[in-house]
């Protein structure tokens, strides 16, 4: 498949490894898309698991609704589990980094009977981020969060100058050129940056909706060189699952752990993929 439909909406999809193989769900954060799996995904498949990796809501062309409602995590979900269910599949390995984590996270507290295992990469349970946000640095490192969320000033300050800010912010998390020059012409097209950044506007809509108790076999990677997310919060992530969880630190990498640590990557969810039961679908 190369795309699937929701509400009006058509997403983006990149479908490929063998066929038959365990369903293994990609799913992205900002301002990437779907091509922050590119090397991961290859190294997937040569263990005989198949990827799906979504362009998710706001970043497909034809997937970008205006108002910040449509970008609450309710909403990010359920684009998820549109995309399980245009697959044919009752259950999946589900895989997120940055946004695409908090998803995975929500997806393994609300459908957990649709995961048989959860992977997130850099960010920790969003229970654990709010409790550090009061008990740690984090609401520091966490500022350019309120920044995304006022009108207008965010666009007009990552696009000026061709994507200057943006590009910046990019090569100074270790992200080559090529990769930058791509996400960077990615929220260059038209509304892509406004519905991308609606995912940080839905937030106060989205806090109505907590995220509770992880039920789902789960496996949290982060890195000490994430500038953005601290030690607090992720060490405080093990009290939110009540299921198998692992927490590998990875030394010095960046945020962008997909792109800059995919061979590892790879290497444990590849890993966390093959404790699963085998599954009965």
């Amino acid at each position: 498949m190369d795309s699937f439909r929701r509400d009006g909406l058509t997403f983006d999809v990149r479908d490929a490894g063998p066929g038959d193989g365990e369903p293994v769900v990609l799913l992205h954060g900002f301002p990437q898309d779907s091509a922050a799996w590119d090397r991961v995904a290859p190294a997937l498949h040569q263990h005989g698991l198949r990827t799906l990796a979504p362009d998710q809501r706001g970043c497909s062309p034809m997937a970008r609704p205006r108002g910040r409602g449509h970008y609450r995590l309710r909403e990010t979900v359920g684009d998820v589990l549109a995309l399980l269910d245009a697959a044919g599949l009752e259950r999946a390995h589900v895989v997120g980094h940055d946004w695409g984590g908090i998803v995975a996270w929500a997806l393994g507290a609300w459908h957990p009977g649709r995961l048989r295992t959860l992977t997130a990469l850099s960010v920790p349970h969003p229970a654990a981020m709010a409790k550090a946000m009061v008990t740690s640095d984090q609401a520091l490192r966490s500022l350019y969060v309120a920044l995304f969320q006022l009108p207008v000033v965010p666009e007009r300050l990552l696009l000026a100058g061709d994507g200057a800010v943006l590009r910046r912010l990019l090569r100074g998390g270790g992200l080559e050129d090529d990769l930058v020059d791509h996400y960077v012409r990615r929220m260059q097209e038209p509304g892509a940056l406004s519905s991308m950044l609606g995912w940080y506007r839905a937030l106060p809509l989205s806090g109505r909706d907590p995220v509770g108790t992880v039920r789902v076999p789960t496996l949290h990677v982060w890195s000490t060189g994430d500038a953005f997310l601290g030690r607090a919060a992720t060490e405080a992530t093990a009290r939110f699952v009540d299921a198998p969880y692992r927490l590998e630190v990875l030394e010095g990498v960046p945020h962008w752990l997909p792109e800059l640590a995919a061979d590892r990557v790879a290497e444990l969810v590849t890993a966390h993929v093959r404790t699963a039961p085998p599954s009965a679908d």
